[in-house]
């Protein structure tokens, strides 16, 4: 099976750079129908109840992506009727991620997604490899597109430091018991070589390259960006007893709050906020996948009876 990702995958790599020619009304055609296709494979892969379903309308999902973003100028298309991933661009439109995810039987999930850069005149992707179950230490660690810590991203945050970078806010579905979320780091090199994670966070446990939340699957957790604040703030997440404290899957919000601020071009924890001095919303860029796939089933007419 994975191998059968992987050539998946080399597909979109060996598409991954090349001339672009248009017709502009021809190409805005084209990415409707394919916009139409890929719409109904995603509400098959989030909703169908059968798990060898969901990952044959995947791989169908992906060449058929791969099709799309090769039309000229796919880079402004925003595919929005494509409600099964999350697209979203960085504030400086230099590129996109989309993102998104399929259910395994066992309640655990598999990630997939790529960056599509803005060049303008040719395609240039980086796909993106879930490496979860193969990262011991994700903390720790500074991959690259191949061993990316997979997510489902619903915010993007440029860091103006001496080295540019980065900061993604992300959706993380794990098992039955447990979800987490994702801090994750991303940045270029001068050639334009990704790297994920970067020693940008300091607290408890400094210079971590990324911040991973895990918490009770029954629970909701705050993970924001207030931008005027420049601040990342979030729940503080705790076990229902002390002697749930080695078991991050019990652990839910406890009504107070923590954050990263930014500073000096790194992001320095911070406990305790006084939310009453921070706008209280909600994740407005997040869809929630399970909260849309709710959606997508409602929307579906229900058969008669004979």
């Amino acid at each position: 099976m994975r191998g059968f990702l992987s050539a998946l995958f080399l597909l979109f790599i060996s598409t991954a750079s090349f001339a672009q020619h248009s017709d502009g009304n021809k190409d805005l055609k084209d990415l409707g129908v394919y916009q139409d296709s890929l719409a109904a494979l995603g509400k098959k892969f989030v909703n169908h109840p059968d798990e060898l379903e969901r990952k044959n309308a995947n791989y169908r999902f992906i060449p058929l992506l791969v099709a799309a973003l090769r039309v000229p100028h796919s880079f402004n298309f925003p595919f929005d009727s494509v409600k099964s991933i999350s697209i979203i661009n960085a504030p400086d439109n230099r590129f996109r991620i989309l993102s998104w995810h399929i259910m395994n039987q066992d309640g655990s999930y598999r990630f997939y997604g790529t960056v599509q850069m803005n060049t303008g005149g040719s395609l240039l992707m980086y796909p993106l490899e879930d490496y979860s179950p193969f990262l011991k230490n994700p903390e720790d660690s500074v991959t690259d597109s191949h061993k990316w810590y997979g997510a489902q991203y619903y915010k993007i945050v440029k860091v103006a430091a001496s080295k540019p970078y980065y900061v993604l806010l992300g959706w993380k579905g794990n098992t039955v018991k447990s979800t987490k979320k994702v801090i994750e780091v991303l940045s270029f090199d001068r050639n334009d070589k990704l790297s994920l994670g970067m020693p940008v966070f300091d607290g408890n446990k400094k210079n971590r390259k990324r911040i991973i939340f895990e918490y009770t699957r029954q629970a909701s957790m705050l993970l924001r960006y207030v931008a005027d604040q420049q601040l990342i703030v979030f729940d503080h997440l705790a076990p229902p007893d002390d002697k749930m404290k080695d078991r991050p899957e019990t652990f839910g919000p406890d009504l107070t709050y923590d954050g990263y601020k930014l500073k000096n071009g790194k992001w320095v924890f911070v406990e305790n906020l006084d939310m009453r001095n921070i706008p209280q919303e909600q994740d407005v860029d997040y869809v929630d996948p399970k909260a849309q796939a709710i959606k997508d089933r409602a929307s579906i007419p229900l058969k008669k009876k004979n």
